[in-house]
């Protein structure tokens, strides 16, 4: 079980050094790594229990390849290879084997109708950088906290 934490402040850059303090206080969720970026008015923070891609490529939080959509997830989509061989079909590439890539690339997609199309349990954190856009989203039952 990961555990995620954020904060946004569209007066001042968020508070990093909180952020990081928040994701420390969280490290009993996720002993596999932890990170914190931020960029523009949020900052996202990521404790890692690392499950589908074990490698490093699966660190967070994650940006896209292009750099335009950050991402923190907790969570395990369960049809994440049907989706990505969708995407793929469709012209997106990957660089990982992780659901939380094929989430940004859902997303890039279809938008926020992308979390219709996810089967599993989940909360995340997307940051849009193009659009100024903070979205958050959980499984329809809400079994991930958010």
């Amino acid at each position: 079980m990961c555990g995620i934490a954020g904060a946004v402040s569209w007066e001042r850059a968020p508070d990093t050094d909180l952020v990081a303090a928040m994701t420390r206080s969280i490290a009993h969720r996720g002993p596999d790594g932890e990170g914190v970026t931020s960029d523009g008015p949020t900052c996202f923070g990521h404790r890692r229990l690392a499950i589908i891609d074990l490698s490093q490529a699966g660190a967070q939080p994650k940006w896209d390849h292009a750099g335009r959509v950050l991402i923190t997830f907790n969570g395990e989509i369960y049809n994440y290879r049907e989706l990505r061989n969708q995407l793929q079909a469709d012209g997106s590439r990957f660089t990982t084997r992780t659901d939380t890539e094929v989430i940004l690339e859902a997303y890039k997609r279809w938008g926020v109708e992308a979390f219709t199309r996810l089967n599993g349990m989940f909360a995340l954190a997307i940051w849009d950088r193009d659009q100024q856009r903070l979205v958050l989203a959980r499984d329809r039952l809400g079994e991930k906290p958010l």
